[in-house]
């Protein structure tokens, strides 16, 4: 186990509107602002979204098993920002719930939202953290560099 003590720094309040990105939002508010290490919560609807639910099998690299939101949904989750090289990389988990059905996992492609998603980002000050391509896993993963 690795860690560091760091410090909350500014807080963003964000209103996305329906058909807006999550994630290309996110990475333009750090990269616009220059915030380097970052926590976020979620809440509101999504209607476009693919996620991962977990590897095929506990081999290295994991094969993930995908999952697509393809119609309205209520969201709610949490997740980091972290720089990987020049571009802030967003890693997200949520909770994904229609009618009697709720799905979670990993959100990693097409984060649509659904008339609105509210997002509150916590920045992190006095860290040194960065994500890092993992030859063993082939995925970019925390890397602190003290």
């Amino acid at each position: 186990m690795n860690y560091q003590i760091g410090k909350p720094g500014r807080i963003v309040v964000v209103r996305f509107s329906d058909g807006e990105d999550v994630f290309d939002g996110l990475a333009r508010i750090c990269r616009t602002e220059n915030i380097r290490a970052a926590c976020f919560n979620i809440v509101g609807g999504m209607k476009g979204g693919r996620f991962v639910v977990g590897p095929q099998t506990e081999e290295m690299p994991p094969v993930p098993v995908w999952r697509e939101l393809q119609e309205s949904h209520e969201a709610l989750g949490f997740g980091t920002i972290f720089w990987d090289q020049d571009q802030p990389k967003v890693h997200f988990h949520g909770a994904y719930g229609k009618g009697d059905s709720v799905k979670a996992g990993c959100l990693r492609e097409n984060s649509e939202v659904f008339l609105v998603l509210e997002v509150v980002i916590t920045e992190i000050l006095e860290v040194d953290i960065i994500r890092e391509l993992d030859p063993a896993s082939g995925m970019v993963l925390l890397k602190m560099n003290r």
